[in-house]
């Protein structure tokens, strides 16, 4: 008798749940690049992509709204229908800096969204130009002192993570050196290679290729600790530069009320994704870290992204840091 209850019991649960719920996904997803192609996020999600798709049984489209710091496609998803079918690769700018970066944001990221799960996260590398006279951070830090007035530093865009962390090393430097907003990574690493701009902050996944070939000088690691994917190059501490942790990290987000049922299969895909190991693999060959199983629910996430908020927003406001 108890087991007839047990499962009476369970069929009213799964009746009540909206029937979305119970049949997501029965039509392909779409997750959402809030960056132009090209970029670290988009190298990550076309690893991830087809994988999350095989897990979940349907296709997986990646699409690409770029715009406003990454804060246009994760609008999108603040606003979207809560049925599933639509989530954002959010992380560093758009669920913590953007809230304090931007004068007016486009969205609170604690409370217009459901947290999915935190899924990887990947060191700002400091890369120059591959004729830039300097071989080590003493020596960058000496030459951009001596020649700030003429040089130029280029991002993914304004309140990038890439734009964010170079100008937050320029405070602790106390340099003043003009900035160069692209659409992306990938043309602003072009214009780098071409000896138009001097240096960049870029993630690690999309600065990994240029490394190991050799195109561009890599100075430091933008953190206190060295990364496990490039183990033998001296973090900015290291190399005397303290209180600079500028890690990246990317988790999915889905429109907040998206219903629970639904949150919890997107992160058990989420998470059954990353441990593929041929999927791990090629992350970390590409510079990127998966994070531990104990770090990926969606409370973790939701007190994660309240505790980035709040690290972020010390930095941001001592260096004066603002976009409109």
């Amino acid at each position: 008798m108890r087991r007839i209850g047990t499962i009476v019991a369970t069929a009213l649960v799964l009746a009540a749940l909206p029937a979305t719920a119970q049949d997501w996904p029965a039509r392909p997803v779409t997750m959402v690049i809030p960056f132009a192609p090209g970029g670290a996020l988009d190298v990550v999600a076309r690893i991830v992509g087809p994988r999350l798709s095989e897990v979940l049984g349907k296709p997986v489209i990646i699409e690409n709204v770029g715009g406003a710091g990454g804060m246009t496609g994760g609008q999108r998803i603040a606003k979207a229908v809560p049925d599933g079918y639509q989530f954002v690769f959010g992380g560093t700018s758009t669920h913590a800096i953007n809230q304090t970066l931007y004068k007016s944001p486009l969205y609170n990221a604690a409370t217009d969204f459901a947290p999915v799960a935190l899924m990887i996260e990947q060191p700002v590398v400091l890369i120059t130009r591959p004729d830039l006279p300097v071989g080590n951070l003493k020596e960058f830090i000496a030459y951009t002192k001596a020649n700030q007035a003429k040089m130029q530093y280029g991002s993914s865009g304004a309140g990038s993570t890439v734009h964010l962390a170079c100008s937050l090393l320029n405070a602790k430097l106390g340099v003043q050196v003009t900035h160069i907003p692209y659409r992306g990574t990938a043309p602003a690493t072009q214009d780098m290679l071409a000896g138009r701009l001097d240096y960049m902050c870029p993630l690690s996944a999309s600065a990994t290729p240029q490394i190991e070939s050799g195109q561009v000088k890599v100075i430091t690691v933008l953190a206190k600790d060295r990364s496990p994917v490039l183990p033998n190059l001296a973090s900015a501490f290291e190399q005397g530069l303290a209180d600079l942790d500028t890690r990246g990290w990317n988790g999915f987000f889905l429109p907040k009320g998206t219903p629970a049922a639904i949150v919890q299969r997107l992160n058990e895909a989420a998470s059954a994704t990353i441990d593929t190991p041929s999927v791990r693999e090629r992350l970390r060959e590409i510079g990127v870290s998966t994070v531990a199983p104990e770090r990926r629910s969606p409370d973790y996430l939701q007190k994660f992204v309240e505790a980035e908020i709040e690290k972020w927003a010390v930095p941001i406001r001592s260096a004066g840091v603002t976009a409109e």
